[in-house]
């Protein structure tokens, strides 16, 4: 039996045994304090030069994103006829009023949010759950009963019902007919901002009069939407 004495961090340690205590030395050497393997040379060498690689990437410019070196691939661009804002949703208006049963006048409503999102359709009809051939459609009768004008619900309204967001502050409204008195307080009370119209040919009569009056009291913009776009669906085509 014999003993070695070694030093192992500047501390002198007595141990016994002869190969088994250096592979302990050396495996200690080999180790931080932490307990973590050292890096060797070779690894230290190779850390140095990624490192320098990465400097000498991020200190050059990217050609391949300068404006000048962008290649244009035919066919990429996008459309240049697409519908603007105000084309879009006064066609959604339109087309749901096409699902109006009124003989005479067939007028759609859409209500959008300030981020371009539809939150309310409706088009002018009798009111749910009354059928539509229970009612009348006349608008010239004697008889003030037998005119639709009591019966129908215009589609300002039934977009605004029909909404699906609890609150329409802020919105505006597309609508193909400018709205009587009647919608004009419904459009004020449920705070859009904003009206847009096609058409406005009763603009002379009582009701479309003093509901210009209420939207300017309220501070409620409304402007008449001029454009030449014509819009034709045909649904065969996507078959």
């Amino acid at each position: 039996m014999y003993k070695t004495l070694v030093a192992v961090d500047d501390v002198d340690k007595e141990v016994d045994g002869g190969l088994p205590s250096l592979r302990g030395l050396k495996r200690r050497l080999s180790c931080s304090p932490s307990g973590r393997p050292l890096a060797t040379p070779q690894q230290k060498e190779v850390s140095k030069e990624t490192a320098s690689s990465v400097a000498e990437a991020a200190d050059t410019e990217c050609k391949v994103c300068s404006p000048e070196d962008l290649v244009v691939v035919p066919g990429s661009a996008k459309r240049t006829d697409y519908l603007s804002w105000d084309d879009y949703f006064m066609a959604v208006a339109h087309l749901s009023a096409m699902r109006s049963k009124d003989p005479s006048t067939q007028v759609g409503a859409c209500i959008v949010n300030s981020q371009n999102r539809i939150v309310g359709i409706g088009y002018n009809g009798f009111p749910a759950g009354c059928h539509d051939d229970d009612l009348p459609w006349s608008r010239n009768s004697s008889n003030p009963l037998d005119n639709k004008y009591m019966y129908v619900c215009h589609a300002e309204m039934n977009a605004i019902l029909n909404r699906i967001s609890s609150d329409t502050r802020g919105c505006r409204m597309y609508v193909g007919l400018f709205p009587c008195n009647e919608c004009a307080k419904l459009i004020i009370q449920s705070g859009i901002h904003e009206v847009i119209y096609l058409s406005d040919k009763y603009h002379d009569q009582p009701a479309f009069v003093a509901s210009r009056r209420l939207l300017n009291c309220a501070g409620i913009r409304f402007r008449q939407q001029t454009t030449s776009r014509k819009i034709t669906i045909d649904l065969g085509a996507l078959q």
